[in-house]
């Protein structure tokens, strides 16, 4: 009798915890709020809109451009979209904590439709945007002029999804490398349905993360190109990269176009998936299509690379080996 007790009352007691945690959500929707950023509104700076967002509101920014406009973003929560035609967002000579045109502290930000353009700081890698740490999910942006795209932290907690962007126009600077994308030792990176053009020196795609998610992107550097690699994954982990088109251009920096494990091992697990993409090279006499740097790792990683196909002239490794299979 005492067991059927306990569990009456338990069934009597869940409808209650469940109406305050309706009750809780509801209060939170209603606090949310949606502040809008731009001429003719109350709030004209985006500087301002960071400092007044609280979690869980959504930031609207208006058409136009925005100069100098550059913020730190320390919500738990937040969306920030451009309304209408992209927003523009130019540097000119500003950054947020000598970092970035904004950066992201710590929380779990969704940003669509903006365009970051010209960040620079004294060290060579001022941002487009510095993520931090936490979740940050890109959308549908761009990113013009930067001596880095988009740079990350190190915490191996972070999570970045990037879709249907582009970043182009690497800055023609020599103290140092100017990478499209620059992705640290975080716990994964997506990128969909985006494109990475006219890279300098540096890299289009470069990621240290734990786990890197390539599909369906166009990450061609153009004849205007000068990047080294096209994708640099100088740390393996796992890696998939899947549906796109990667190609060199005839003034690459570097034969290569895809690079596995260049610096050294960091991750438990290493694998690299590579299918269905186009690999292109205009380089002459050829180019180097996926370089696996087997030495540096305490076990070789597990390659599988399957219906690929190859343009211009190149090899794939150092000794053709497709797959670790025997």
């Amino acid at each position: 009798m005492t067991a059927c007790r306990t569990k009456l009352g338990a069934d009597r007691t869940a409808p209650s915890i469940l109406l305050a945690l309706l009750l809780a959500i509801c209060i939170s929707l209603a606090e949310a709020a949606t502040l809008r950023v731009g001429p003719g509104e109350a709030i004209t700076r985006i500087a301002e809109a960071a400092r007044l967002a609280k979690d869980g509101d959504t930031v609207e920014i208006l058409s136009g451009e925005y100069r100098g406009d550059v913020a730190v973003w320390q919500q738990k929560q937040l969306v920030i979209r451009g309304i209408g035609p992209r927003p523009v967002l130019i540097a000119d000579g500003k950054s947020a904590e000598g970092k970035a045109i904004w950066v992201i502290r710590n929380g779990d930000f969704r940003i669509e439709n903006i365009e970051f353009r010209g960040a620079r700081v004294p060290a060579g890698n001022g941002a487009g945007i510095r993520f931090e740490s936490g979740k940050l999910s890109i959308h549908d942006c761009t990113f013009i002029d930067n001596q880095m795209g988009i740079l990350t932290g190190n915490v191996s907690t972070a999570e970045l999804v990037i879709g249907n962007s582009r970043f182009a126009d690497a800055p023609r600077q020599m103290h140092s490398l100017p990478h499209l994308l620059y992705v640290g030792r975080i716990a994964k990176v997506t990128i969909t349905g985006s494109r990475f053009e006219k890279g300098y020196r540096g890299h289009l795609v470069k990621s240290r993360a734990r786990q890197s998610i390539l599909r369906d992107n166009h990450i061609v550097d153009g004849p205007d190109g000068e990047a080294s690699y096209e994708i640099d994954l100088p740390n393996g982990g796992i890696a998939h990269i899947v549906g796109n088109t990667v190609s060199q251009s005839a003034k690459t920096q570097n034969p290569v176009l895809i690079s596995y494990g260049a610096e050294g091992n960091v991750w438990p697990e290493n694998t690299l998936t590579l299918e269905d993409n186009t690999l292109i090279s205009d380089l002459l006499p050829g180019g180097w299509f996926l370089r696996i740097h087997e030495d540096k790792f305490p076990a070789s990683p597990t390659i599988q690379v399957e219906n690929n196909r190859t343009v211009g002239l190149g090899i794939f490794t150092p000794d053709l080996r497709q797959t670790n299979q025997p």
